[in-house]
């Protein structure tokens, strides 16, 4: 039984070790080409892009990595490259981020431009390479703050910037989240929200309105701003495609018309926020 254990723990090690061997060789290659450019002007693009996934820990390991999996489909899909290509400059420059409370986030693959079939399978195997975080907490505030950031400085120039946003429960830690995101939005970026309606039983803990309602009201903003909401997991490849092919184009989700609203905001900002302390007053 103890050798059975062992030679697991050694496959998962050589795992751990091949998938980190293929994250450095991705990063080395993208140092090596700012090595060699130097302090050049930035690259044009026609979209700098944010992924912004939540690894709190209310999502199990299956959904953490139906989730990665989801992504690294979806990146490299010939739906996506078709609409890169079809850009002005015909390139975006993309980051992979993981988020949980405040303070913890992680870029798990750094800014990278995507141009071609090549470039999307490369950022696509770096984001399928590193290891799947969880972390505890829900703070989108932070994650707000701390992704907003990450377009200073980092090589390229976009004609629009975007945050794409990935959750499974409302901002409950942290500072609230609508004074952080309307901040956001004043400096130009957009915040388009992918909510991960995976638990109908929780839905009634928000109130008269649902998770989805919370993104659109309290989350997402900027011109041409939306919402794309998961229902199911199995289908959550699919979901990120299509998102990621209207943020590329730049347009709303017309074949989506349901997950498209203006902003309304009936939703309370702060039922996060609210539910924690119950809960925390329910364990003392």
């Amino acid at each position: 039984m103890g050798g059975g254990k062992a030679a697991f723990r050694s496959g998962r090690d050589g795992v751990v070790a091949m998938r980190g061997r293929t994250l450095l060789a991705f990063m080395v290659g993208c140092g090596l080409g700012l090595l060699a450019a130097g302090p050049a002007a930035a690259e044009k693009v026609d979209l700098e892009l944010v992924l912004a996934v939540d690894v709190s820990g209310s999502m199990d390991p299956q959904e953490l990595q139906i989730q990665r999996d989801g992504y690294v489909a979806a990146l490299a899909h010939p739906e996506v490259v078709n609409a890169i290509r079809g850009g002005y400059a015909g390139r975006i420059a993309v980051v992979y981020v993981e988020w949980a409370g405040p303070g913890s986030q992680v870029v798990t693959v750094p800014w990278a431009a995507v141009h071609d079939t090549a470039s999307a399978q490369a950022f696509a195997a770096a984001v399928a390479a590193a290891p799947v975080a969880r972390i505890r907490g829900t703070s989108i505030s932070g994650s707000l703050a701390f992704t907003s950031g990450l377009f200073e400085a980092n090589g390229f120039e976009g004609t629009r910037r975007v945050i794409d946003i990935s959750g499974d429960g409302p901002n409950n830690m942290g500072v609230p989240v609508e004074p952080v995101r309307d901040r956001v939005i004043a400096q130009g970026i957009v915040i388009n929200g992918l909510p991960l309606l995976i638990r109908p039983s929780m839905a009634s803990a928000y109130g008269d309105v649902g998770l989805e309602d919370y993104y659109r009201d309290c989350v997402i903003g900027g011109p041409g701003a939306f919402v794309v909401a998961v229902q199911d997991m199995g289908r959550f490849a699919d979901a990120v495609r299509r998102k990621l092919v209207f943020e590329i184009a730049g347009g709303p989700p017309r074949v989506i018309p349901a997950a498209f609203r203006p902003v309304r905001g009936k939703s309370d900002c702060l039922i996060g926020e609210k539910l924690w302390g119950r809960w925390m007053q329910n364990r003392e």
